[in-house]
């Protein structure tokens, strides 16, 4: 009998769970993060200064973005940096070459393309790239700073370079705990 009761009771306070206001709408606070304009932000820049040097049909190779204070280490940070980068620089009709597909490039497990300064010339010159897009971040209690570069592979000449901050936000800080 007692258990029919204590049934009886809670079986209402299960069904209002049912019928309460959702949570607050996360997609609209996800979507107005500012990780994905900043790093476009950082791309224009790359591509206003470049301002058409470039030859249209050479492609570029992205590197990863690495950690400043280890360079063979990134982040899902340092990776998506890249990608978006990569993404944008492609948007703006650059000829990125896509690393991923391609099995001569140095790849280390959880990094993405890693590239080290003497692979970088052998690396262009097996794909014809004209440029690397190469960029490192360094992190403090409350942002994190990248820079990204485009260089010449067989002079290493800065083509073009962009420095811009992200705010240390839960995402970010969610993205560089994911080594």
């Amino acid at each position: 009998m007692r258990a029919l009761a204590l049934t009886a009771f809670l079986l209402p306070l299960a069904g209002c769970s049912l019928f309460q206001e959702p949570p607050a709408n996360k997609y609209a606070e996800t979507t107005s993060n500012q990780f994905v304009a900043a790093n476009y932000q950082a791309a224009d820049a790359l591509l206003a200064q470049l301002g058409g040097r470039l030859v249209a049909d050479k492609p570029l190779i992205m590197a990863t973005v690495v950690n400043i204070d280890a360079l063979d280490q990134s982040s899902t940070l340092g990776r998506l940096v890249s990608e978006q980068i990569s993404t944008r620089l492609a948007q703006g009709g650059l000829r990125m070459l896509e690393m991923k597909l391609r099995t001569s490039v140095y790849m280390k497990r959880q990094q993405g393309e890693m590239m080290l300064t003497r692979e970088v010339g052998e690396v262009a010159h097996n794909h014809n790239a004209q440029a690397v897009v190469v960029g490192s971040y360094a992190e403090t209690s409350e942002a994190v700073f990248v820079n990204i570069k485009v260089v010449h592979p067989q002079t290493n000449q800065v083509l073009a370079a962009n420095d811009f901050v992200l705010a240390k936000d839960g995402v970010v800080r969610s993205m560089l705990m994911a080594r």
